[in-house]
């Protein structure tokens, strides 16, 4: 008589809670991150006057972390729902940073003012899409 035992199956499926705690420590990082781009941005003399009104440096955290909790949500999204999460996600956000490039540069704005802000735009995404990717499945 033979007994057949089985060794414990893990699954390649990191949990949501992984996903989830990544996601905003990257998101934090980047947050911190686009401030700080600003700000020496600002330091060194460049404005951040948009269409007459100067964008507050702070304001570039708020809006890193609104967009980096959506982004997660379609990480959520993606997780659960497509046949390969990591290449989706990754091919979805690269997207979705280069068309937020856009307004950017439609801005009333300084040259140099665009770039610097087409710069945030890149740091928070070189922070956050590769953390999220590395917590989704290939």
């Amino acid at each position: 008589m033979s007994a057949i035992t089985t060794a414990p199956t893990t699954s390649s499926v990191p949990a949501t809670g992984s996903l989830q705690r990544g996601g905003a420590l990257a998101t934090v990082g980047a947050a911190l991150a686009t401030v700080a781009v600003a700000a020496a941005g600002q330091a060194v003399g460049i404005s951040l006057d948009v269409a007459g009104a100067a964008i507050p440096v702070p304001g570039f955290a708020t809006l890193t972390v609104i967009f980096s909790a959506v982004g997660l949500l379609i990480a959520v999204g993606l997780r659960r729902f497509a046949r390969h999460p990591r290449t989706t996600w990754i091919r979805t956000t690269v997207a979705l940073t280069v068309l937020s490039l856009v307004p950017d540069v439609l801005a009333d704005a300084a040259t140099i003012t665009k770039m610097l802000l087409m710069a945030t735009h890149l740091v928070a995404a070189a922070i956050v899409i590769p953390a999220v990717a590395r917590r989704l499945r290939a």
